[in-house]
């Protein structure tokens, strides 16, 4: 009798664990679509505001990418160029993720806070705010990915049927991105310091991600410790789709989606379970 009350006690909390996942999965969709036009309109505040004073505006998204495309093309050229094919193509759709990532979660871990006046006073749905800031993060990325495209016709790139596909990385990076944003904006309404530990991160992640360097002299050792770092593998496959035309195996895809999933998930659930105490370090 014993062993039968434990099985069905245990079947019990499982069904109720998973009536928790999708009430809360339910309040996030639901809340979603009842404020949308908030959503979008702090998108376009985000984009506003970024560009304000500016006297080039959103051509910076244009000018920016190419700038720092010729400075590390005249630094690292010299040292990576007999390894790396296009090496100003390479340079430049590595520091566009990298850049979307970086900007993207630095601006989302300090989104609440920067609401804090708005939250106190009236209900709104807290994670609107990061994740509104990484999808205006996400649309001046895609304004940037113009210049790659000039880049590519410039220096004789031929384009590829799979170069459509790169939207798939692309996909993995913003869903992993919003999970780290939602991450580090609820540290940071109780843990200040973050935005300076997140800064040392954000240099180890740099230099782990083959921006201008190629993979490949990455030693085999460090390699599974360095494949941890979430843009590893979505800018290899980027590259892989836009530049070489090649498919990504089928385990490298669904990995990458699955990490970027995990992380994305993992996001909200802390999120929400963190967002009622808000307001009592505001």
């Amino acid at each position: 009798m014993e062993r039968n009350w434990f099985h069905y006690s245990e079947l019990r909390n499982w069904f109720h664990y998973s009536e928790l996942r999708r009430s809360w999965m339910r309040e996030y969709i639901s809340n979603f679509l009842k404020y949308r036009e908030l959503f979008f309109e702090l998108i376009k505040k985000d984009i506003k505001l970024k560009y304000r004073n500016s006297i080039l505006g959103i051509f910076w998204s244009f000018l920016n990418p190419l700038l720092m495309m010729v400075v590390l093309t005249l630094i690292f050229s010299n040292l990576f160029d007999r390894h790396i094919e296009n090496f100003p193509v390479y340079v430049l759709s590595g520091r566009l993720l990298y850049q979307f990532f970086s900007e993207s979660t630095t601006f989302a871990m300090d989104s609440i806070g920067a609401n804090g006046q708005l939250i106190r006073k009236v209900y709104v749905p807290k994670y609107l705010f990061p994740i509104s800031r990484i999808c205006s993060s996400f649309i001046t990325t895609l304004i940037s990915m113009l210049p790659l495209i000039l880049v590519m016709i410039v220096t004789g790139m031929s384009f590829h049927a799979t170069s459509l596909l790169a939207v798939y990385p692309l996909i993995c990076l913003l869903l992993a991105s919003v999970g780290i944003g939602l991450l580090l904006s609820t540290l940071h309404v109780f843990f200040k310091d973050m935005k300076h530990l997140y800064s040392v991160l954000l240099t180890i992640i740099m230099y782990t991600t083959p921006i201008f360097y190629p993979a490949s002299i990455i030693p085999e050792k460090y390699r599974m410790l360095i494949e941890l770092n979430p843009l590893f593998h979505i800018v290899t496959m980027f590259r892989s789709l836009l530049m070489d035309g090649m498919l990504p195996s089928l385990g490298l895809a669904i990995g990458t989606l699955s990490y970027a999933l995990v992380l994305f998930l993992l996001g909200l659930l802390v999120f929400y379970k963190y967002q009622d105490k808000f307001i009592f370090y505001l």
